[in-house]
């Protein structure tokens, strides 16, 4: 699997020839990361919640790319009324040939920027060849997390917010990948977007160092092989 970072909680996953976008927020930092949407391949968008900065370009996605298939909540699903959605609830699982993405409950909130109930937030989990990846969406440390390897097995790789704020801090999310995920590696999501989420990176890799979990703070258009 590949996993390009895009800002924010939005990422390019490709696995087998298939594209999965995350919580479209691309186009706030495109600048940076050089990614056009009208040059990709777009499968799937995978939705973690409502939030304006996970769903803003939802709807050009689609406008681009109007055969993708929405893999979200029913609430998230029934808000854009697309012909071509997969609306799963915890407990469920959308398979994309021998990929598993499994949704995992969230501790935040979830309504659209209209106000708009968006439901439960979540996570996922992506299980493919032996290996399970959490991709924690925006999240405060919940002690759901210690079931996750225990039900899932070893969670070789963590995506989690660390730009407190709104969600975890390092501090906290370095505590979740050691004592509850037991993860040897994090790649770092929803920092430095905005002032209120801005980290000191030099600390936030020191602290997940005294922890002995690898902290990866990817750069904008960044991809990563797992």
């Amino acid at each position: 699997m590949k996993i390009k970072f895009l800002g924010q909680n939005c990422f390019l996953f490709t696995y087998k020839g298939k594209n999965i976008l995350s919580d479209p927020f691309y186009n706030y930092q495109k600048d940076k990361s050089k990614f056009d949407i009208s040059a990709q391949k777009i499968d799937y968008v995978l939705i973690t919640h409502a939030h304006g900065d996970h769903t803003a370009d939802v709807k050009e996605v689609l406008e681009h790319h109007p055969n993708a298939q929405i893999i979200a909540q029913p609430e998230i699903c029934g808000y854009y009324n697309h012909p071509n959605s997969i609306d799963i609830n915890f407990g469920g699982s959308a398979k994309i040939d021998d990929l598993k993405i499994s949704m995992v409950p969230a501790s935040h909130t979830s309504s659209f920027p209209d106000g708009t109930y968006g439901g439960q937030p979540c996570g996922y989990i992506f299980r493919f060849d032996g290996k399970n990846v959490y991709f924690a969406g925006d999240t405060g440390v919940m002690a759901d997390m210690k079931i996750f390897p225990e039900l899932f097995g070893e969670i070789s790789l963590s995506i989690l917010p660390i730009g407190s704020h709104y969600t975890m801090c390092p501090t906290k999310a370095s505590y979740a990948a050691k004592q509850l995920l037991k993860t040897p590696k994090v790649i770092g999501c929803h920092f430095d977007t905005f002032p209120p989420i801005t980290i000191n990176h030099e600390e936030a890799l020191k602290i997940f160092e005294e922890k002995g979990v690898e902290l990866v703070l990817p750069k904008l258009g960044e991809e990563f092989e797992c």
